[in-house]
C-alpha cells in the first residue's frame, strides 16, 4: 500500500445526527478496531492503513474519495 497518498484518505461528513463510522481490520479475520459517532455537520478524515482494510458508514452521510462522492442513507 502506498504511503501518505491522497487516494488513501476518505472524507465523511454527517448529514444527520448519529452517523457511525467503523474501521475494519485486515487479515484472515475481519474485525472492528475503531468506531466514531458523528453528529450533523461533523467531518472525519479517515485513512486506509496496513491495519484498516475497510471503513463502514452507517447513517446519512456524504463520503468523498479519490473515486468520487457518494451519499449513504439511514435505514428506513
Amino acid at each position: 500500500m502506498s504511503e501518505n497518498k491522497a487516494s488513501d484518505f476518505v472524507v465523511i461528513k454527517a448529514i444527520d445526527n448519529g452517523v457511525n463510522v467503523i474501521g475494519l481490520t485486515r487479515g484472515s479475520d475481519t474485525r472492528f478496531h475503531h468506531s466514531e459517532k458523528l453528529d450533523k455537520g461533523e467531518v472525519i478524515i479517515a485513512q486506509f492503513t496496513e491495519h484498516t482494510s475497510a471503513i463502514k458508514v452507517r447513517g446519512d452521510a456524504v463520503i468523498q474519495t479519490c473515486f468520487g462522492e457518494i451519499q449513504s442513507e439511514a435505514k428506513k
